[in-house]
């Protein structure tokens, strides 16, 4: 189904190569992991396979790509995009319409299908993935998880041969992820070819056939699922991969001891008369690293929004060593990195991005914290011909240099391999030391167990529970994520 031969690509701008002779097939049905650390060449093998290389993304493409008996590089892009359905890792960047209705129709409408048939293929692809919850819903009102859904069903409705995902589940909380699981089973059983590029590896032992690893544009190993599964804990992070197994999360001794704290007070907010945050009092541990964790849609995010003065609604208080800060207040107390860095990135290179905002900054400490994230190599590069890891430290890296009390992290470690997100947790603790605050929005618990010191829970707009993470509430961590 896909013959992919002696391909090298580097990408315009760029000045070494993002692939390095690779070779690769994959049988009708088969579905097949593609892994390996941040920048590998994963996404740029699913850009091969969908055809925006060499359409959208333009480089030197040498070698030859065959998806279906298509050839991808002699192919329009429309025509390729019958053969292969695309969901990334951002689902809001593939929509085009405002309800959800419509957007499952629109793919099959631009491929001129005629209207009973896209009728037709819309209920029986709600039904096959168990989604009449979501029909005739506006798109910007619906939850990570819930948007994820809705891409998996608008190419489901397209029929095409070939599914690629690149790291579909990068901010996805548990529930979402199994449903993403059962999504992937109906296409499986429908016979159709998957490629995933992936960090999260856990959930995917049961679905994989393959498992393709990739190291600095090169595919180094290509074996069965069934023999990666075999392979030791010490193994895989030796590879820089994630575990396999969320038990094996090794849960560290913590001494925290703070009686400062950062109180909240009638922190309420709507969307459009829709009540979506109702927290009323509670208070954090100044000077911690806070995991604000709660299921997609929960509030979290809006929660972190009006802390930081962001909301221009909304009239909470914030205290902070008994003194009440207003929303313009906190503006110029908090740094907040989104959970798409793409909102935040302006610059022509990757030094000026993270000087951006800093006042009194010598080369050294931003050579040193380059050098810290394992970005030195990118400083001259433009932040935007990154990869998702990649930007990801950039703006985490800028965070840094910005001088405020309390750094806000809106999934942090989407798109991070095991290595950069243990470098990602080391920073945070790094942060601390300063004597500075950190929130951070995560689905992700082997982040959680690395360098958090307290976990907030948020469902429905409301406080579920504060706990910190030491031995005594290792119960509580346990029955949150590791279901």
């Amino acid at each position: 189904m896909i013959n992919i031969r002696n391909v090298s690509f580097q990408y315009a701008n760029s000045e070494e190569g993002a692939l390095n002779n690779v070779s690769l097939s994959v049988k009708s049905g088969e579905c097949v992991l593609l892994c390996g650390e941040s920048g590998c060449g994963k996404t740029t093998i699913t850009r091969l396979i969908n055809g925006l290389i060499p359409h959208f993304y333009e480089g030197n493409l040498e070698g030859d790509v065959n998806v279906g008996g298509l050839n991808v590089k002699e192919e329009e892009l429309y025509v390729t995009a019958q053969k292969v359905g695309s969901v990334f890792q951002n689902p809001r960047s593939q929509f085009f319409c405002l309800d959800t209705t419509s957007e499952m129709a629109f793919g099959c409408e631009n491929m001129g299908i005629s209207e009973n048939e896209i009728n037709k293929r819309i209920k029986e692809t709600v039904k096959k993935l168990n989604m009449e919850e979501l029909m005739d819903r506006n798109l910007f009102k619906l939850s990570g998880g819930q948007k994820q859904k809705v891409a998996c069903a608008c190419v489901t409705a397209m029929q095409p041969e070939v599914f690629v995902l690149d790291e579909p589940t990068s901010n996805l909380d548990l529930d979402a992820i199994e449903e993403l699981k059962n999504t992937l089973k109906v296409w499986k059983d429908n016979g159709k070819t998957i490629v995933i590029a992936e960090h999260r590896l856990y959930w995917l032992k049961n679905i994989c056939d393959r498992v393709v690893y990739m190291e600095n544009g090169k595919v180094i190993f290509d074996i069965s699922m069934n023999e990666f599964v075999t392979y030791k804990e010490e193994k895989i992070r030796n590879l820089g991969l994630r575990s396999m197994s969320m038990k094996t999360i090794e849960f560290p001794k913590n001494n925290f001891e703070n009686t400062e704290l950062i109180a909240f007070k009638n922190y309420r907010f709507s969307y459009d008369k829709q009540q979506v945050l109702d927290l009323k009092e509670f208070a954090i541990s100044k000077n911690s690293i806070v995991a604000v964790t709660g299921h997609n849609g929960a509030g979290k995010s809006t929660f972190l929004r009006c802390m930081c003065g962001l909301e221009r609604k909304f009239k909470g208080e914030t205290i902070i060593d008994g003194k009440a800060y207003d929303r313009r207040q906190m503006l110029k107390m908090c740094y907040m990195v989104m959970q798409d860095v793409n909102h935040q990135l302006f610059c022509e290179n990757v030094e000026d991005e993270i000087k951006l905002g800093s006042d009194e900054i010598t080369n050294e400490e931003v050579n040193q914290l380059l050098k810290e994230l394992d970005l030195s190599e990118y400083k001259e590069r433009h932040p935007m011909s990154l990869s998702g890891g990649q930007k990801q430290r950039v703006a985490i890296a800028s965070s840094i240099l910005a001088g405020k009390e309390i750094l806000i992290f809106d999934e942090p470690t989407s798109g991070l391999d095991y290595r950069h997100m243990k470098t990602t947790a080391d920073m945070f603790k790094n942060i601390r030391k300063r004597g500075k605050t950190v929130l951070v929005v995560t689905h992700d618990p082997e982040l959680i167990s690395m360098c958090c010191t307290h976990v907030l829970h948020i469902e429905k707009g409301k406080v579920e529970e504060i706990y910190s993470l030491s031995d005594d509430n290792k119960n509580k961590f346990m029955n949150q994520f590791l279901f």
